[in-house]
């Protein structure tokens, strides 16, 4: 049995996401925490009982919390996402980074304010004590062969080189690759499968431009060179102008601005309370 207080929380969050459902006409997912294997199965529960629920919806809205994680752990719960439902929106009211962005890239709308944030694209992989980001590590090596090539590389490069540890270097490429052929597929599939005439000539889009765009879009959100950190923080108007993604903004509707921070914000300050590493929360699931 929860404490009087949890419960009495819960059953406001309740409320509060019920009301979201209603605007949205959809079934809602909140997630906060980093996603790594340990989310597959609760995430995988939690939309079987929703699915299984009256009135049956085939939208689910996923708000998400996110510093990252594993793209291979975005891919099954993309995987498990889409056998549920044929439309999904992602609604961010803090942040979602890292792998937390290629999730988002799996939806078919993104929902943001003024104050909400993405991140690049840079997947995580466990060095076995530690989850590392890919791209430094490899923009590291690059810099030090380049270096190598034109003659100015030291030796402590040199040194820092010949103990790297090649199958650890091979995940990481691994995961970039992944990373990148999820994100191309996925804008094409889902966030691109309505755009069908271009907004400045009135042209039917094909599907070589789509695919193009998506290419464009993964390159950038994975250039360090451009961000300049994993943590880098990529708000709407980054996103629209540089990426040109297009970006649902709800900074100007009071209305849906109060339905999801009511709820969003309240659900993180219980988080906070409870010292939680990650919650799930769903009508039916928490």
């Amino acid at each position: 049995m929860k404490p009087i207080f949890d419960e009495t929380v819960l059953n406001i969050l309740n409320e509060r996401l019920l009301a979201l459902e209603n605007y949205f006409e959809a079934d809602f997912l909140f997630y906060y925490g980093p996603i790594y294997e340990s989310l597959e199965k609760p995430f995988r529960d939690a939309l079987e009982e929703l699915n299984e629920s009256a009135p049956a919806r085939e939208r689910l809205c996923i708000i998400l919390n996110t510093p990252g994680g594993s793209a291979e752990s975005v891919e099954k719960l993309v995987k498990i996402t889409r056998f549920h439902y044929n439309e999904v929106y992602f609604i961010i009211p803090d942040s979602a980074y890292s792998a937390g962005t290629i999730f988002c890239m799996s939806g078919d709308r993104i929902y943001m304010d003024y104050s909400s944030s993405l991140g690049p694209i840079d997947p995580q992989v466990f060095n076995g004590t530690n989850w590392v980001p890919a791209l430094g590590y490899l923009d590291k090596v690059k810099e030090i062969i380049d270096k190598s090539n034109n003659g100015t590389v030291s030796d402590v490069e040199v040194l820092m080189l010949s103990n790297l540890d090649l199958a650890l270097l091979k995940r990481h490429e691994q995961a970039r690759d992944l990373t990148i052929t999820l994100l191309k597929d996925w804008l094409v599939k889902y966030k691109f499968k309505n755009w069908s005439t271009h907004s400045s000539t009135g042209k039917p889009v094909k599907l070589s431009e789509k695919t193009k765009r998506a290419a464009d879009i993964a390159r950038d959100l994975g250039n360090n060179n451009l961000w300049h950190s994993h943590g880098r923080s990529i708000g709407i108007d980054a996103l629209t102008t540089i990426l040109r993604l297009k970006i649902d903004d709800y900074s100007d509707d009071a209305d849906l601005r109060k339905l999801v921070r009511s709820y969003n914000d309240l659900i993180c300050q219980y988080v906070a309370r409870t010292k939680k590493q990650s919650f799930l929360h769903t009508r039916k699931f928490s």
